[in-house]
């Protein structure tokens, strides 16, 4: 009888301990991940110094951008182009309110990307799309995370993004990519009106 009653309580024990309580690891529901980036877009109101993200709330904040060579500066990876969606960290300064430390253009960072080893595309809803047939060490998926651009289990700083080219670093080194953009096939009644 005592067996039956211990085992009887063990189970409810376990069975409420293993579980997550319904939430995915990787949503930040319950600050597994604790991501500190604000996500939004580029308010029409950015300007030299200061960007107005129109946040996935619906919050429009004002964040400072510092330029310049000091070490607290603003790192902008990728423009800022209103209407393009962003991913923003921001420590608080009391005279300034937020300033920004990491913006990242997400709509930018979106697309086909190549090196000499690589051939990726980043897309939509986290996904990424290799080009590389029998890649060994594919990347999957992409996030941003704290600032960081997370590839599969490879953590990057973004350290130059532009319209054809993107330059990521980690501990192994600064890896270096250039867009692919589709090239439009010239039409012969293209070439026939170049010419006259």
């Amino acid at each position: 009888m005592n067996k039956t009653i211990c085992i009887a309580l063990l189970i409810p024990f376990f069975a409420c301990t293993n579980g997550n309580n319904g939430q995915s690891e990787t949503a930040g529901g319950d600050g597994q991940d604790n991501d500190s980036t604000l996500y939004g877009i580029c308010g029409e109101a950015t300007g030299m110094h200061s960007l107005q993200l129109i946040t996935n709330t619906s919050d429009t904040l004002i964040i400072s951008i510092i330029d310049g060579e000091e070490d607290d500066s603003t790192i902008v990876a990728g423009g800022l182009m209103a209407g393009d969606r962003m991913a923003v960290t921001a420590r608080k300064d009391g005279s300034q309110g937020l300033v920004g430390q990491r913006i990242t253009n997400i709509t930018t960072l979106l697309g086909r990307w190549k090196s000499i080893d690589r051939d990726f595309e980043i897309a939509e809803d986290g996904v990424v799309v290799s080009n590389v047939k029998g890649e060994t060490n594919a990347w999957t998926d992409w996030r941003i995370l704290n600032g960081h651009l997370i590839l599969t289990r490879d953590t990057f700083d973004i350290i130059a993004l532009s319209a054809d080219s993107l330059d990521i670093e980690n501990e192994r080194g600064i890896y270096s990519f250039a867009r692919v953009t589709k090239v439009k096939p010239v039409e012969e009644t293209d070439s026939l009106d170049a010419g006259q």
